[in-house]
């Protein structure tokens, strides 16, 4: 992990105004879906790459006995939503709550059907935190999620599947909704990790060398803890929400692992509040570490302008040039300057000069000005 600022990665927030509810109003950029349809139950797993949602319906009524996982990446395609809305009877809300994916953790109930949202945050290749939405929707035996983008953040959900061990084969689909949410979870654990690294690496270069950078990073690392908590203080309350219903969908059996995730929650939580506080001291302490330089650096200056001050006045006495002779006239002028014309007077003005800063150093040093510099 570098010391490098790690930038948040920026999404347009344009939504068109005025749109009529359950519009799909799907952005430009969204990318093509792509469908991964996983159907298991405790005998076996079967994993088929689909492009049809048609078939892949057609193919999940055929097998009501076994559980389906949908995994759809990408939310390109309306006409796609459109099919599973009717197909499945789906309000025209949730699907536009699956477009917009601006969308908070959240968790909806209604007649047959349950839906979640959740938010998948993690550091890309490069170096930006990325923050995307995770949707969820459990109805009988199916479980179809929806991600932004192709990035693989479930492979050990999708190794435990295949192994077949533990409840993930039996539980049904809120099971494995639950294992999604946990891993999603774990990733903020990572991410976490990653900036408890960073904010290490920042620590030992403000002790070391510290420079402007610290300060543009520390604040980087405070954003993205920021992105973070936003997150993960949404989705607490969401997973609350589900351990508080009675909806038959959520079993008591996956009640309990989600007490669990409800302390993931917990923990990720207390470890933002952490990191921010260690963030903010490594902000303040820089800024009071170039107050304290530039403290000194005046304190310097001041020394200085002591010594010159009474030098300079000295000098500028003796600059008047009011003589006591009127060099043309020689007419005597009261009142004048008696050493203008001294012999060796040059050399007495030095000497007093050096005198008094020599004495104004001696008394410096005792008052230890020097030794605090």
């Amino acid at each position: 992990m570098t010391s490098s600022i790690k930038k948040i990665q920026r999404k347009s927030r344009y939504r068109t105004v005025g749109l009529m509810p359950g519009t799909l109003n799907i952005d430009k950029s969204a990318l093509t879906p792509k469908m991964e349809v996983f159907s298991y139950n405790k005998d076996g797993l079967t994993t088929t790459d689909a492009k049809d949602i048609d078939v892949v319906l057609q193919q999940v009524k055929k097998q009501r006995s076994l559980t389906h996982w949908i995994q759809i990446s990408g939310i390109g395609d309306a006409k796609l939503l459109e099919t599973l809305g009717a197909s499945l009877d789906i309000n025209p809300l949730v699907l536009e709550d699956i477009v917009n994916t601006h969308q908070r953790p959240k968790f909806d109930e209604y007649d047959d059907y349950v839906f979640m949202v959740s938010r998948v945050i993690y550091f890309n290749d490069e170096g930006e935190l990325a923050n995307e939405q995770f949707s969820a929707l459990i109805k009988g035996n199916i479980l179809i999620t929806f991600q932004e983008t192709y990035v693989e953040c479930f492979p050990a959900v999708k190794t435990r599947l295949s192994a077949g061990k533990g409840l993930i084969r039996t539980a049904g689909p809120a099971y494995m909704a639950y294992a999604l949410t946990d891993t999603i979870l774990d990733l903020y654990f990572v991410v976490l990790a990653q900036i408890g690294e960073s904010l290490d690496e920042l620590e030992d270069k403000l002790y070391d060398s510290p420079d402007k950078s610290v300060m543009y990073n520390a604040q980087q690392l405070k954003r993205s803890l920021i992105n973070v908590r936003r997150a993960v203080w949404p989705e607490r309350d969401k997973i609350n929400d589900i351990l508080r219903t009675d909806n038959r969908l959520i079993s008591k059996d996956v009640k309990m692992y989600l007490r669990d995730a409800y302390d993931h929650c917990v923990q990720i939580m207390d470890l933002i509040e952490n990191d921010k506080e260690i963030t903010s001291s490594i902000i303040d302490l820089y800024l009071s570490m170039v107050s304290n330089r530039m403290n000194e650096i005046m304190k310097v200056l001041t020394i200085i302008s002591a010594i010159f001050i009474p030098l300079t006045f000295i000098a500028g006495i003796y600059g008047m040039n009011f003589a006591k002779i009127d060099p043309v006239t020689n007419k005597v002028m009261p009142d004048n300057m008696p050493e203008l014309y001294s012999e060796h007077g040059y050399y007495y003005a030095v000497a007093a000069m050096l005198f008094i800063a020599v004495i104004q150093i001696i008394i410096f040093w005792r008052k230890g000005w020097f030794s605090k510099l």
